[in-house]
């Protein structure tokens, strides 16, 4: 036991500096896992996420039923939907924080409040260890830099403005995968699949998204896409002003006023 906790207090003190000394993921540097830490974030993770994500992080824990629709994450695979980061490349720290803080809407993924900060980096330090993704510099990029969120969206009247824009744009970008009631049935949503070849169905929108609840995140998830879905990001095909009214007009379907229509 004395043994235990000399380990846990030198990772204590070595993940605090860790902390320290990345503040921002704004400009990402390439490191490897850091091996000094492996024992006290194997017992963190094993303590909090191996029932559901598996003692080798694979996703196939025991608390994981066959019925389940969202399987837990398959970490060996470092396949995240959720993140900050274009197109395959790795999340960023932050990225990580965001999901395990706040959980997962509509799925499984409870919000991990009662972490300490210590045990939320050491839960993601880990997690780079499942897999040899983490140790090649070509999967890691800076984040995509996300806009503050336009002042209209606190004026009604220009708000609905923008969700009348932002309906329009929904037409020409979503509706054949969301449908024309943003309940995820479009004329496409059949024949999805995922990076595994497994069927995939697009979000019914209406309901609170999976990949965070504010206008931001949803900017986020339009922008960048969900990685290993066929979710594409947007960056390159519409103006942030273009999604930002996508933003305003898919957060007024869970407003409970009147969904807009062309």
């Amino acid at each position: 036991r004395r043994v235990l906790a000399g380990v846990l207090a030198a990772g204590l003190m070595l993940l605090s500096a860790l902390a320290a000394d990345n503040p921002s993921d704004a400009k990402r540097e390439f490191s490897l896992p850091d091996t000094s830490l492996f024992t006290h974030c194997r017992f963190v993770y094993e303590s909090n996420c191996m029932i559901c994500h598996g003692a080798r992080g694979r996703g196939d824990g025991t608390m994981v039923m066959e019925d389940w629709p969202d399987k837990p994450r398959n970490f060996t695979a470092a396949v995240y939907k959720y993140k900050s980061t274009p197109d395959d490349k790795l999340p960023t720290d932050a990225d990580l924080e965001r999901t395990i803080r706040h959980g997962i809407a509509n799925t499984n993924m409870p919000i991990f409040s009662h972490l300490r900060e210590d045990e939320l980096r050491s839960v993601i330090e880990y997690l780079k260890f499942l897999s040899r993704s983490w140790r090649n510099p070509g999967n890691y990029a800076d984040p995509i830099a996300i806009p503050a969120t336009p002042e209209w969206f606190e004026e009604p009247t220009e708000l609905i403005k923008h969700q009348a824009d932002g309906r329009q744009q929904y037409v020409q970008s979503c509706l054949p995968c969301h449908g024309e009631d943003a309940d995820g049935r479009g004329p496409a949503s059949t024949a999805l699949v995922n990076s595994k070849g497994e069927t995939i169905y697009p979000a019914d929108l209406r309901t609170r998204l999976k990949s965070g609840r504010t206008p931001q995140d949803t900017w986020r998830t339009i922008a960048v896409g969900l990685n290993g879905t066929p979710m594409v990001g947007y960056r390159d095909l519409l103006t942030a002003d273009n999604i930002w009214d996508l933003v305003a007009y898919i957060h007024s379907l869970r407003s409970g006023g009147e969904q807009i229509r062309l």
